[in-house]
């Protein structure tokens, strides 16, 4: 056989295993930067609105606001009533995912429901975060959105209002929950290997200023929002505001404030710019205070 036959062939089988492992290593690539695999975005009041009888409305404002008026059909999902706030060794820590199960069960949820969260400007402290940051942990299919601009946009387009409590399915869904433990993190878990995170505080600045956690740099949740009606960043700022301050994106990173509830926000506009998944550190300082090593 002619050489340079055979050099052509040597030539095509090598380009072939090249091309292989290429396509191999962007698989694995693609499949550790997308571990929360979620479908989480954003949606316009507009086309809640229109669409009302395709989406689930999520409140993540206080239980006690919901009541005083809310987007017609939205059910109350406030996080002080799915955490531990009377338990002293695990203050704040989110309650087992069988209990939200059966509140989004009798809400009319399954896994792969269509989900609309909203919260409020001055109100819910990053309670709407928290709505989608448990969706995800629970591992919900469906697509999850959050309502840009909160309960504000909705009014500003003259929407309705209601005090009236959504009805009652008289048949309650399943929701069948598959755990995502790569979003969630414990005081423990993090003393384990503190120099494997970033760890970003997003507490008020006197907070921070009283303690925080070791080689923790101080963000506030208020920075990744903007405009009266707390929209979230877009991807470009809140990759230039990590960077401003020393956060390389390609590293795991952990948002944490004093229970698990403001970080949330932070970790929800981190996943709406399509960053490598960050983790939110459930029950926050107080689940670091009320640890034996602090």
């Amino acid at each position: 056989m002619p050489q340079k036959i055979v050099k052509e062939k040597k030539y095509r089988k090598h380009k072939n295993i090249l091309i292989n492992l290429f396509i191999i290593f962007s698989y694995i690539l693609i499949m550790n930067n997308s571990v929360c695999a979620a479908d989480l975005g954003l949606i316009e009041a507009d086309q809640v609105h229109d669409e009302s009888d395709e989406w689930i409305i999520i409140d993540a404002r206080p239980e006690s606001i919901w009541q005083k008026g809310h987007i017609p059909g939205a059910h109350s999902l406030w996080w002080e009533n799915f955490v531990n706030t009377g338990d002293e060794e695990s203050p704040f820590r989110i309650l087992p995912p069988e209990k939200f199960a059966a509140a989004l069960g009798a809400m009319g949820i399954s896994k792969t429901t269509s989900i609309a969260v909203y919260g409020d400007a001055g109100k819910s402290w990053g309670g709407e975060g928290w709505a989608c940051w448990v969706l995800i942990w629970l591992g919900h299919e469906g697509p999850v959105r959050l309502l840009n601009g909160g309960i504000q946009a909705w009014t500003e387009h003259q929407y309705p209002v209601t005090s009236e409590h959504p009805k009652k399915n008289k048949k309650p869904a399943v929701y069948e929950f598959q755990i995502n433990q790569s979003i969630l993190i414990h005081a423990v878990d993090i003393q384990k290997d503190m120099n494997q995170y970033q760890l970003i505080d997003t507490r008020s600045t006197f907070e921070w200023l009283k303690g925080h956690l070791p080689k923790a740099v101080h963000i506030s949740w208020k920075k990744f929002y903007k405009g009266k009606n707390r929209i979230p960043l877009t991807p470009e700022k809140t990759i230039a505001l990590l960077r401003k301050n020393g956060i390389d994106t390609n590293k795991p990173i952990v948002y944490y404030c004093s229970s698990g509830l403001r970080c949330s926000y932070p970790w929800m506009v981190h996943e709406l710019a399509g960053l490598p998944t960050a983790i939110n550190f459930d029950g926050g300082m107080a689940d670091w205070e009320s640890t034996s090593f602090r």
